[in-house]
């Protein structure tokens, strides 16, 4: 009966982890279920669920530029020629730029990524079921790594058991010990199993209802709407795409954003 503590502890182990996972998964439902039906994205909000704050100010300098309100060097450098923002993200675009009305890039981009609007933005998504909450993913992913690693050390310590001196058979001498052990291992590759099938893969930013209406979203036409998708390397006019791609984003990752 000395196999008896390991069996508890198999037990115990399985419950912890299949009940971790079974409750990040229901929370992933809850949100998913609060996805609104026949919503339509704006293009920041697509910017926002494709490629986070950052993408959204990009599309705002973009769509600036090619108004002629906002000037964009092909040396990374942004010029304001119309002074009047048309929504919230241009107006924290010019806020970002300052009074002198001209800034590099890399600063306007962190500025603007990091305004009142876009955080405004994040939140009425989330709150719609299109955007992941901060943790709800991670919390799937490692739920389910963990009943991984609960059916490894179930089969660890199924195997020590069997290989006890005299253990192979139960109490009654008619049950093996193995079956004992087979039931938590069950427990886990069924949990396992369900969770491949009804828990949705997340991204970092789109929940899989957000996923739905990004595919959904026609870019063949609207080069705004591509690079909401897909980023500035969407961006038509190379001088422009130059200025955001190479001395923009260098000043982005110098700067930590």
């Amino acid at each position: 009966m000395f196999w008896v503590p390991l069996l508890l502890l198999a037990w115990a182990v399985t419950g912890l982890a299949c009940g971790r996972l079974c409750l990040a998964a229901s929370r992933a439902a809850d949100q998913e279920r609060a996805a609104p039906r026949g919503h339509e994205l704006t293009l920041y909000e697509a910017a926002f669920l494709s490629g986070g704050p950052a993408r959204v100010a990009d599309v705002a300098l973009v769509a600036m530029a090619r108004a002629r309100r906002l000037l964009i060097a092909h040396t990374g450098w942004a010029t304001v020629v119309d002074p009047v923002g048309r929504d919230d993200m241009e107006r924290s675009v010019l806020g970002a730029i300052g009074p002198a009305g001209q800034s590099r890039i890399a600063p306007i981009r962190r500025g603007a990524a990091t305004a009142e609007a876009v955080r405004a933005l994040a939140d009425r998504l989330v709150a719609a079921g299109l955007a992941v909450p901060e943790g709800v993913g991670s919390h799937v992913a490692s739920a389910v790594r963990q009943v991984r690693a609960a059916t490894v050390a179930v089969l660890a310590l199924g195997a020590a058991a069997v290989l006890m001196p005299a253990q192979g058979q139960g109490a009654s001498g008619q049950v093996p010990v193995a079956v004992w052990f087979g039931l938590p291992l069950l427990m886990c590759v069924g949990c396992l199993a369900i969770a491949r099938v009804e828990v949705h893969p997340y991204t970092r930013w789109a929940s899989p209802a957000g996923q739905r209406l990004l595919g959904a979203l026609p870019t063949r036409d609207d080069q705004l709407a591509a690079v909401a998708v897909r980023g500035v390397r969407a961006v038509a006019e190379p001088e422009l795409r130059a200025a955001l791609t190479d001395r923009g984003r260098r000043g982005v990752a110098q700067g930590g954003l």
